[in-house]
């Protein structure tokens, strides 16, 4: 028993912060972005170490987009009102990000943008890297860059792209030989469901 948790200690540690992330991405709080940057800094050896490479790049991208989230959702409303009026606050902290729908006009970008992503990390992964998973793990790797920007934003259709990206991970990490991490993306697709529905009630409610 003790070999074991010391040869899958990093993968139960990381699904434990998974875990309290996914819950705090569910109540919508502002703190899931404080563990967003030291569970995929972390994962980044993890992701390498079993052949999952666009994994472990897109776990350097989750570290740094995890202040950029933090700074979008505390101050990203009155960043925006002070673009638009040209006249700076002092109440910044008051002026959180709200939950809403991503503009239409927005589609076509974001979907040229993933298409563009998983085309670029799939040439990648075949090109420099010993990958067996290639096609799957650029897909998975290039919805999360547009799944974490949605976050960042607020949007509620956020969820939609995780619920895609969890399913696929879950099988991945099956495969790779990660069980806790595979169980935790399994329980990331209900969770995801789930915070869906949760944002749409409070996106009405104006939270």
């Amino acid at each position: 028993m003790l070999e074991y948790i010391s040869e899958h200690w990093l993968d139960i540690f990381t699904t434990l912060l998974g875990l309290l992330y996914i819950w705090l991405e569910y109540r919508a709080h502002i703190a899931l972005w404080l563990v967003s940057i030291i569970m995929p800094a972390m994962d980044i050896y993890l992701y390498w170490s079993h052949g999952l490479y666009g994994d472990a790049g897109m776990a350097v991208y989750y570290t740094v987009a995890g202040i950029y989230g933090y700074m979008m959702w505390k101050y990203g409303a009155a960043i925006k009102n002070i673009f638009s009026s040209g006249k700076q606050t002092d109440k910044l902290e008051k002026q959180t990000l709200p939950i809403t729908h991503m503009p239409l006009r927005k589609y076509i970008p974001v979907a040229l943008a993933f298409f563009a992503a998983w085309a670029a990390t799939y040439w990648i992964l075949v090109e420099f890297t010993n990958s067996t998973v290639p096609l799957l793990d650029a897909f998975t790797n290039a919805l999360s860059f547009v799944g974490l920007w949605a976050l960042a934003k607020k949007y509620i259709e956020q969820w939609v792209f995780w619920i895609l990206v969890d399913a696929v991970c879950f099988y991945l990490y099956i495969g790779k030989g990660i069980p806790f991490k595979a169980g935790l993306y399994g329980l990331y697709v209900v969770i995801a469901i789930a915070g869906y529905f949760k944002w749409k009630r409070m996106m009405r409610e104006g939270l």
